[in-house]
């Protein structure tokens, strides 16, 4: 399986790099949105999506719905990564096709439960 972890701040890509190259998963990275939309052009697609919702240049809502409006990204698991506890944000994740989200700060048994919910590994 291969993971695209995006997030402006180099220490949480390289965090989440780590706990998910430790269950086995390929990880590629981009610094926003828009490098994420063209990450997955050149490289294809993936089976996940980590996308951190304040970002420059393209936030995370915004990518979310670039990623489910592409047919080839449609079925791609993404889940949100954000420090925001609103259940209002929450709803808009959701609705823009986030799969699931999951809050900032986290360690290994969150963000590995988060990819049980949504079918990425068993438990």
């Amino acid at each position: 399986m291969r993971a695209l972890i995006v997030d402006d701040s180099r220490s949480i890509r390289s965090y989440v790099r780590h706990l998910l190259e430790r269950q086995g998963l390929e990880c590629i990275e981009a610094e926003n949105g828009q490098c994420a939309l063209k990450t997955m052009e050149q490289c294809g697609t993936c089976d996940l999506a980590l996308v951190d919702v304040n970002m420059p240049v393209m936030g995370g809502l915004e990518c979310v719905k670039a990623m489910r409006s592409n047919p080839v990204m449609k079925s791609m698991k993404i889940m949100m990564v954000t420090s925001a506890a609103d259940h209002a944000f929450i709803e808009a994740a959701l609705e823009a096709g986030a799969d699931e989200y999951l809050m900032k700060p986290f360690d290994a048994e969150a963000l590995m439960g988060k990819l049980q919910m949504i079918g990425l590994t068993q438990g």
